[in-house]
């Protein structure tokens, strides 16, 4: 899983390249914001990978063969009437987006163009998190890496041929998104069903029973309410980012994709823990469970050290290959010691996440997101109160990450006492 959320966030470090090789910061800051806000937009809905995995995970544990397929019918039906929306809505949605973002007209000029393109792949993406959820619930993590690369790499082959080849510039960059995840759309619902899954023969009754729609709503709405509050304080650094100037918010784009290839090569660890947790509370296997989280946390704070290592001392290099020009390359290598901060500080974070979506203690995850949120404010109000500028928003965000790994870490050992106590 390691593997297969790297290529993620390599797609828009090449998407974020190939606009930034041609020397308009305007162009890469819009891209950035394009980015930031769809995965606002997109991560609101993550609660469909994440609680189908953990459901999912619970149901392999307990040996439910016909929980796993209604489990992933029901994310399937949500997705798509949540996709559908999401794209007859984008006129509302686009306008309060570019209103938030603070962004200059030239900027908000290039990204209205990405924007109601890119929207149009709604209902792909959040059919992909529900297949992704099932295949990741069933510990098929080999899978998991087919269909992110699969989708990854066909979309880095459309941006560079319609960006650089037919010279779409960045609708070209929009135009791959939706090819790239209508494509995955096909290749998932393929594979579910070479695993023996077929969703769409799940009786309609059994979609609507009362009780697990019950659990399958409380699930998804806590996780979407942890991931709203992750949204508003990327929104929150993006948009004052924004306000000081098309450079800094071009330095940022850069530091913050070198930020996302490491943050999602640490979740490939939390991805690993939704799964053998979920599947250690199906089971009801106490010592099970505590191992893969102990495994889990261990492996990802080892490695968030050497991403952030690595991070600082490649990060020079990174940011003259993202972009060409000259300014923002030295604003970015400015702010570099503190970028490279984050990885770190998320590493304990990253795998706790990953132990609470699989034991699905979610209404715990979002409670101390909220806190996480409130501590990441309080920092924003401090730093921008002492003029700190750009280096008081990184230090703010570094700030979030690391509240929200002790928070998870301070309320585990009760969290798993009452589980494994009333098995």
């Amino acid at each position: 899983m390691t593997l297969a959320n790297v290529t993620t966030p390599l797609l828009g470090f090449v998407g974020a390249a190939v606009i930034g090789r041609l020397g308009d910061a305007a162009l890469l800051g819009a891209i950035s914001l394009g980015a930031v806000i769809f995965d606002a937009i997109f991560w609101s809905f993550g609660s469909l990978r994440m609680a189908t995995a953990g459901l999912t995970a619970q149901a392999v544990g307990a040996g439910d063969r016909a929980e796993i397929d209604r489990s992933l019918a029901r994310a399937l039906a949500a997705g798509a009437l949540a996709g559908l929306a999401i794209a007859l809505l984008q006129w509302p949605i686009g306008q309060a987006a570019f209103a938030v973002s603070g962004a200059s007209p030239a900027v908000v000029a290039a990204l209205s163009s990405y924007f109601h393109i890119r929207i149009l792949s709604a209902p792909f993406v959040l059919a992909n998190y529900a297949l992704l959820g099932s295949v990741l619930g069933r510990g098929r993590t080999d899978l998991g890496l087919v269909l992110q690369v699969a989708i990854n790499l066909i979309n880095i082959a459309l941006t560079l041929a319609l960006v650089l080849v037919a010279d779409l510039g960045i609708a070209g960059a929009a135009l791959s998104a939706l090819g790239a995840e209508a494509a995955g759309l096909v290749l998932g619902l393929f594979v579910v069903t070479r695993l023996g899954s077929h969703p769409f023969r799940v009786p309609l009754t059994e979609i609507r029973d009362a009780a697990a729609l019950r659990r399958t709503l409380s699930v998804n709405v806590d996780v979407i309410l942890r991931t709203l509050a992750i949204i508003a304080a990327i929104v929150v650094f993006s948009a004052l980012g924004a306000r000081q100037g098309d450079v800094i918010l071009a330095a940022n784009a850069v530091l913050w994709n070198l930020f996302m290839i490491g943050g999602f090569f640490l979740d490939g660890f939390a991805t690993a823990a939704e799964t053998l947790c979920g599947q250690a509370v199906g089971a009801r296997d106490e010592a099970r469970f505590r191992a893969a989280a102990s495994l889990s946390l261990r492996w990802c704070v080892g490695f968030g050290l050497a991403v952030s290592l690595l991070a600082l001392a490649g990060g020079p290099a990174f940011i003259d290959f993202v972009t060409t020009n000259g300014t923002v390359r030295e604003a970015a290598r400015i702010f570099l010691p503190l970028a490279a901060l984050a990885p770190i500080a998320a590493a304990a974070a990253f795998a706790y996440d990953g132990i609470y979506i699989g034991a699905t203690w979610t209404r715990a995850m979002r409670n101390l997101m909220l806190i996480a949120l409130a501590t990441f404010g309080l920092a924003i109000a401090v730093t921008q109160g002492f003029g700190l500028g750009n280096p008081g928003l990184w230090i703010s965000f570094v700030i979030f990450l690391a509240a929200r790994g002790v928070g998870q870490a301070l309320a585990y050992p009760n969290l798993a006492r009452k589980t494994f106590r009333t098995a």
